[in-house]
Parts: structure tokens; sequence; C-alpha cells
């Protein structure tokens, strides 16, 4: 009798799904304000995915897409091929819409090529009808080191690209349309990050998964060192009016946790035990009002799953009053992007 092994999704899906806590606050709201959607073999991850994640008992009301180069249009001016995402995405979320009888993505990042400094406008409107009333931001990673031993971004941004001219200058048109500006860079970038905030005072920068302390390749087993570095520049960047962090990413192989490598995925406890500390350090830094937990999947799920992340997190808040929670968890997220019931 011939057994069909089962695929790696479904091993991986097995491993994080296995462990299965009790849910933490269930009636605090939730704004994800991070996640993507693609199908990449074995790691497909679309409406009926998110659908599961959001409705496996945490209160998740609305999320915030951010782009990951899905679905571009295959044909047309190249400036233009990131629309193609930005429409994905809203079919998408009609699919979702039908079945909880409202909008669930509510906000889209999107990219544009910043590079094109005040040019980028035509894209930007292009992106903003395709979103029907989503999009509210722009994410053009940057993410690079130097070490071949660290994947750098496939966009293969040069290294100093946060300090162009013409970026800037993206940025900057960035904030004259009332959008943002998501930013994915390495810990060892974060310097540039800060620059680019003063030079684009108008726009909000939101750094993506707490500035990325890279803990693989040339960073593995200097973890305190990459926070400490970590914290120095984070406090330079929350100087800034216009900065604001996302509270995430720790699922992420690259963070040099290991726990992929575990035969059992690690629990809310153990999230807090590695990374509640440094995460409740950034929350002191910038304060609630300006920092949002995130799921970051599927990238994160390689770790854990949805259920147990935001059990991890609501543990790292407990320290906190109600009012501060609701910021952390929904409110800044909201109000950060303009979107509705921020």
């Amino acid at each position: 009798m011939s057994t069909t092994e089962p695929s790696l999704g479904a091993r991986r899906a097995a491993w994080r799904t296995a462990l299965k806590e009790a849910v933490l606050w269930p009636t605090q709201r939730i704004c994800d304000p991070h996640h993507h959607l693609w199908g990449h073999p074995d790691d497909e991850y679309f409406a009926a995915e998110l659908a599961a994640d959001i409705g496996d008992g945490h209160h998740v009301l609305n999320t915030v897409y951010v782009e990951c180069e899905w679905a571009y249009r295959a044909d047309g001016p190249v400036a233009m091929a990131s629309v193609g995402e930005t429409e994905f995405v809203v079919a998408q979320d009609e699919i979702l819409t039908a079945q909880h009888g409202h909008s669930v993505i509510v906000g889209i990042i999107a990219l544009a090529d910043l590079r094109l400094g005040a040019a980028v406008r035509p894209v930007l409107e292009a992106h903003r009808a395709a979103g029907r009333g989503r999009f509210c931001g722009v994410r053009h990673a940057v993410a690079w080191d130097a070490s071949p031993e660290i994947f750098n971004h496939h966009l293969e941004p040069p290294p100093d690209l946060l300090l162009d001219p013409q970026f800037v200058a993206g940025v900057r048109t960035l904030g004259e349309q009332q959008l943002c500006f998501d930013v994915w860079a390495f810990h060892n970038q974060l310097s540039q990050v800060t620059e680019l905030a003063r030079r684009a005072p108008g726009t909000t920068i939101v750094l993506d998964h707490l500035g990325a302390p890279l803990g693989v390749g040339p960073y593995a087993g200097r973890r305190q060192e990459v926070l400490a570095h970590c914290r120095t520049e984070l406090q330079a960047f929350a100087a800034l009016p216009n900065a604001r962090l996302k509270l995430g990413g720790i699922g992420m192989t690259t963070y040099g946790n290991g726990w992929h490598k575990q035969p059992q995925a690690p629990s809310s406890n153990d999230l807090v035990a590695r990374w509640g500390d440094f995460i409740r350090w950034c929350i002191d830094c910038f304060g609630p009002a300006r920092v949002m937990f995130e799921s970051n999947f599927p990238p994160d799920r390689r770790s854990c799953s949805y259920r147990t992340l935001w059990n991890a997190y609501k543990k790292m808040a407990a320290p906190y009053h109600q009012a501060e929670r609701d910021l952390m968890f929904c409110d800044t997220a909201l109000a950060t992007y303009r979107l509705p019931g921020g």
C-alpha cells in the first residue's frame, strides 16, 4: 500500500500548529499592520490562509498588506508594473469581504520606485486608484549588508540608497501625498534611516521589524552586541517626531533564533524569553503611540503559529495600561496609516 509523503508546507504547518495555546485577552482589538500574500511553493499564503489565521481566536479586526513583489503587471511601463500587486490585493480583500461582511485588508503599502524622485507621482496616483481607498504608503526595500553570507534584498539596492538625493526626493513626495514610507533595512543601516528621517521631516518613516537585528552570517553569536547597537541607533531615530517602529519580525530565520530547526515549535513564553526585554525597551524608547505590533506573516510562521505569536506580544504588553495596549495593538497603526477608525 503506497503512501504519499506530506509536502514541505504541510509538514511545516503541522509543526507550528501542534502547540495550541489558549488565546490570551480574546477581546483585545488588533490591527495587524504588516503581512504579505503570495504563492511561493510550499508557502502559499492567500486570502484563505490569512482568514484562517486571523480567525483563530485573536480579535483581529483588520490588516495592512505590505508589498512583496507579487502579481506584477506583465505589460506596460516598468514603473507601473507594481500596480498589479495592488490590484491583486484588492481582489483578495474582496474574497475576505464576502466572508466577513466588511473589508479586512484596509491598508496597502505598495512598491513605487522612489529613485524617480518627484516623478514618482503618477505611480502613486495609479496605486491610489487601484487601491480603492486602501493605498496608504510605499515600501522600497533597501536591506543591504556587505557580507556575502547575508541575503540582500533581490532589488539589489546600493549600500547608500537611503541617502541618494533622488531617493530622498521620492520619500519627501510621499509626505506631500499624505503617504508613509515603510523601511526594510538591516541593523547596520539604522544611522542612514535616521538621516533619511531628518532629510524628509514631512514624511512618516515606519521602520519594519525592530530594525532587523541580524543573527546569522557574520552576526551569529554576537546577539548582545547587535542589540546594543540597535538600542543606540533606535534611540537616535526615536528622537525624531516622524519616526515609527514595528514590533515584530522575531520569527524570521535571519534573526538567528534557530526555532525552525527544533523538533517542537516555541511557545509564547519562549518568544517572550528571547525578545520580551528588547521589545519592551523599544516601547519605552518610542512610546506606545509610535509603535505597533505586527505579525509579518507568512515569513514569521517559519517559527510559530499566528496564535502563539500574538499571545507572546500580549504577554510582552502585560505591564502596560489598557489604553497603551490599545495603541500598540491597533490604534497606532490606524492613526499612522490614516485608516478608517484612526
